[in-house]
């Protein structure tokens, strides 16, 4: 039985290793650089820092959810609906 539980173990950390961590790497890489956007409230183009962490958590499991750390028109909107992230992959 104890040879059961170590070879669930094993094939929980392969999977972790070979899927997991890639696909964690790949959206972090892609998401952390800033992007340039139009604003859908103001019209404007404005540069966007996305939070790469959160993106990548969320990945593996589905499409990421994507959330703005960072735009040039705040702190003035800072309480936007962050609508400019619809377009974004």
């Amino acid at each position: 039985m104890e040879t059961l539980w170590i070879l669930i173990g094993a094939v929980i950390l392969l999977g972790v290793f070979y899927v997991l961590v890639p696909t964690y790497i790949f959206t972090y890489q892609r998401l952390r650089r800033k992007r340039v956007l139009r604003c859908p409230e103001s019209g404007m183009l404005v540069e966007v820092n996305l939070d790469p962490r959160l993106a990548a958590l969320t990945s593996p499991f589905g499409k990421p959810w994507l959330r703005v750390k960072d735009c040039t028109l705040w702190p003035k909107k800072k309480n936007c609906k962050q609508e400019c992230l619809h377009g974004v992959t």
